[in-house]
């Protein structure tokens, strides 16, 4: 227990489910991979896929959720065979930064009204 708890404190910001498909763009190589978030925070995500990148990689993530979209230059933080990769975002321009930021203004309103 005391290692998730020590994990969990390396967060910066709250994380939140979110579902929505996204596009993981490795720029040097230019292989894209079609893939989906299931968790968002205000520092990054964590994407569902079977092979994700190596720890490390820079890519470009390319995220939308009805007609709203969000891009930034990210890294892996951390990769799970099978099961997907921890996403850091470097550099967010200031629109996707207002996107993001109203899909976790939302996010959290939700989490409050189920925590009724």
């Amino acid at each position: 227990m005391e290692a998730a708890i020590g994990y969990e404190e390396k967060r910066r910001s709250p994380r939140y489910s979110f579902i929505a498909s996204a596009e993981l763009i490795e720029e040097r190589a230019d292989v894209r991979i079609a893939t989906r978030v299931s968790e968002l925070s205000l520092h990054g995500c964590y994407l569902d896929m079977m092979n994700p990148f190596p720890k490390g990689t820079l890519v470009l993530v390319k995220i939308s959720a009805g007609d709203a979209f969000f891009e930034a230059k990210s890294q892996i933080v951390y990769s799970q065979p099978n099961m997907g990769a921890g996403v850091g975002f470097l550099s967010v321009e200031a629109a996707s930064q207002i996107v993001l930021e109203r899909w976790l203004d939302e996010l959290e309103r939700e989490q409050k009204r189920l925590a009724g």
